[in-house]
C-alpha cells in the first residue's frame, strides 16, 4: 500500500491471466469527499462484479475474488491515510494497493491483463521528481507530480545530526577494546586502542558532512533505478555540504533555500514544482528536436511505425518515446515472434499497445513524454528514438 517501485509495476506488465481487475479511485485527504470514498469503492467493486458474471463466474468465486478488496471496505484505518488517488490490481494470484500523489479517473476494468495506462503521467518523463528536506534536526523525502507532494517514509536514514552522532559513537565502542593482553599472554593488560577509526572530529562541518553521507545511503533504497529528479530544500550554508556527500545522478543544481520547516507542503511543492518544470520542458524540447533532426536525415533511430516501436520498447531499445494522450490502439504483441496484429476496434484479448509500449519503455530506463496530439513530432500517436 504504497508508491509503485519499478519491480512492482514490472510484475503488473507481465500479468496475463482472463481475470486482470484493475480498479481506478479518485481519493481524498479529509472532509466529507473523503468520507464517501468507501461507497465509491463498493460501487466500482459493483461494476467489476457484473463483468465478472458475463464470465460465468458463480457469485462464491467472485466473492472470493474480491474479498482482499471488500474488506477495505470495512477497515477505518485504511481510509484515514488515502492521497490523491487509489489503484487497485487484482487476479486469482495477485492483489496490489497503491496510494498515489496523483488525481485519477474513476474506472473498473476486467481483461486479460492489468490496465495501466492511467499511471502514465507517474511514468513520464516529465511526470515525476523527488524533493529531499535537509536539516539538522530532520529529513524528509517527498515524491512530487505536477500536482501534489507525498511524503515518502525513510527507515534507513537518521532522524537527525543528535542521532546520527550517538549513533557513530556507539560503533566505535563497539571498536573500543578496553581489556586485551600483549601477545603471548604475559605481563600486564595493554592500552586499548581504535581499530579503523580516529578520534572524532570536533569540526561540525565534518560531522554534517559524514551525517549527509549517511542520509545519501539510506535514500539509496528508495531511489534505486530511478532517474527522476531531485531537488534539496535545506538553509544555504548545508547545500555544498549535501552536493559534496551526494551520490544520486540526478540531483539538480537548484535548490530551494529556505528552512523547511518555514513551508508547509503546499509552499513546499509550488517552489519545487517551479525548480523542476523548466527542467523537464528543455529536456522534452531536446528530445523533439532530437527526433525531428534524425527524421529530416533519414537516420532510422526515429520511428514512428508501432508495430517497430512496441517491439523495440518490449527488446530495451527505446531511449525516447512520445505518446499521444488518450489515443488508444488496440491490438495484440506476441514477445516470442514479435509479431504486433492491429485492431481498429478492441477485440478479446487485446491490450493498448501505447500502454504497453510506454510502460516498458520506462521499465528499461527510457523516457516517456505523453503529450497532447497537437504536440507530436508526427501525425500519429506514437513515435520513438531507438539506442540503436
Amino acid at each position: 500500500m504504497s508508491l509503485i517501485a519499478k519491480d512492482e509495476l514490472r510484475a503488473l506488465a507481465k500479468a496475463h491471466h482472463s481475470q486482470c481487475i484493475s480498479i481506478y479511485l479518485p481519493t481524498h485527504r479529509a472532509g466529507f469527499d473523503a468520507q464517501q470514498d468507501p461507497i465509491r469503492l463498493k460501487n466500482l467493486l459493483g461494476q467489476v462484479e457484473a463483468q465478472l458474471q458475463t464470465m460465468e463466474l458463480q457469485p462464491p468465486e467472485i466473492a472470493g475474488l474480491l474479498a482482499p478488496v471488500t474488506n477495505l471496505l470495512q477497515d477505518p484505518l485504511f481510509w484515514q491515510h488515502q492521497r490523491d488517488g487509489l489503484a487497485i490490481f487484482l487476479s486469482p494470484d495477485t492483489v496490489y494497493v497503491f496510494r498515489l500523489p496523483l488525481q485519477l479517473q474513476a474506472l473498473a476494468l476486467v481483461a486479460e491483463r492489468f490496465h495501466l495506462k492511467p499511471l502514465l503521467p507517474l511514468l513520464n518523463a516529465d511526470g515525476q521528481f523527488y524533493v529531499l528536506t535537509l536539516s539538522q534536526e530532520e529529513i524528509r523525502l517527498f515524491q512530487g507530480t505536477a500536482y501534489s507532494l507525498a511524503e515518502i517514509e525513510l527507515q534507513e536514514v537518521p532522524s537527525g545530526l543528535a542521532e546520527f552522532l550517538k549513533d557513530e559513537d556507539r560503533e566505535r565502542h563497539l571498536q573500543f577494546h578496553t581489556s586485551t593482553r600483549p601477545p603471548g599472554g604475559r605481563g600486564g593488560n595493554r592500552a586499548a586502542v581504535f581499530h579503523g577509526h580516529s578520534i572524532i572530529e570536533s569540526n561540525e562541518r565534518n560531522d554534517i558532512l559524514r551525517y549527509f553521507r549517511r542520509v545519501d545511503a539510506g535514500l539509496h533504497s528508495v531511489l534505486r533505478e530511478e532517474t527522476a529528479p531531485l531537488v534539496l530544500a535545506a538553509v544555504d550554508h548545508l547545500l555544498p555540504i549535501y552536493y559534496e556527500a551526494n551520490t544520486y545522478p540526478h540531483l539538480l543544481e537548484a535548490a530551494i533555500t529556505s528552512h523547511p520547516e518555514a513551508l508547509n507542503v503546499k509552499e513546499l511543492h509550488a517552489q519545487a514544482w517551479a525548480i523542476v518544470e523548466p527542467h523537464f520542458l528543455t529536456a522534452r524540447q531536446e528530445a523533439l528536436a532530437l527526433y525531428k533532426h534524425y527524421a529530416g536525415t533519414g537516420d532510422a533511430r526515429a520511428s514512428d511505425d508501432i508495430e517497430k516501436i512496441v517491439a523495440a520498447a518490449y527488446y530495451e531499445r527505446v531511449a525516447h518515446l512520445f505518446v499521444a494522450s488518450n489515443r488508444q490502439q488496440w491490438g495484440t504483441f506476441d514477445p516470442q515472434t514479435q509479431a504486433v496484429t492491429l485492431h481498429n476496434e478492441r477485440q478479446p484479448g487485446d491490450q493498448d499497445l501505447l500502454d504497453l509500449a510506454a510502460v516498458h519503455t520506462f521499465l528499461n530506463q527510457g523516457a516517456v513524454y505523453v503529450i497532447s496530439p497537437e504536440e507530436m513530432p508526427v501525425d500519429k500517436p506514437v513515435a520513438a528514438i531507438f539506442r540503436y
